[in-house]
């Protein structure tokens, strides 16, 4: 091998290191038996929703999972791979995933990485059942808003009363 294609081969490796330790999660696919129709329709989903998806060699993904201080990983980099990083949201990735894999059956989810732990299959699939970020905002937001509206109604119930007393 020549001297520019190591350096080359070790950019990559670099890049995909970094991409590994600052996703917020990384969902690892095997892709083999989808239509193209099928690909573009899964990568202009993960776009929609801030997510990148590379195909990239198994050997450059063992060797940036090592740089990246992951064990572990080398047991689902075997196939043809995909790798879906998220920096922002740490469902989306697994949830597009898994809800894509029920419709295109080939689509096979092998792993992940969330928040810089390795996640076995189990694991992505429980985070894909969890609701997305805004889902979850608006449950803490209705838990948050609960004592007060306990509190306006118990108001309005005693004002009532008074009222009718007067």
């Amino acid at each position: 091998m020549s001297e520019a294609t190591i350096a080359k081969k070790a950019a990559l490796v670099e890049e995909v290191s970094e991409k590994f330790k600052a996703a917020a999660s990384v969902v690892i696919v095997d892709y083999r038996g989808l239509t193209v129709d099928e690909v573009t329709r899964l990568r202009k989903q993960l776009r929609e929703a801030n997510v990148e998806m590379k195909v990239i060699k198994n050997s450059i993904l063992s060797r940036a999972a090592k740089a990246a201080g992951l064990e572990g990983l080398d047991e689902v980099f075997t196939g043809p791979t995909a790798v879906a990083f998220s920096n922002e949201d740490v469902v989306a990735p697994a949830k597009i995933m898994d809800e894509f894999a029920k419709e295109a059956k080939a689509l096979e989810i092998k792993g992940g990485i969330i928040e810089g732990s390795v996640a076995t299959l189990e694991e992505v699939q429980a985070l894909a059942k969890l609701p997305n970020r805004e889902g979850l905002l608006s449950m803490l937001l209705s838990v948050l808003q609960a004592p007060v509206r306990n509190v306006a109604y118990a108001v309005k119930a005693v004002a009532e009363k008074n009222e009718e007393v007067a």
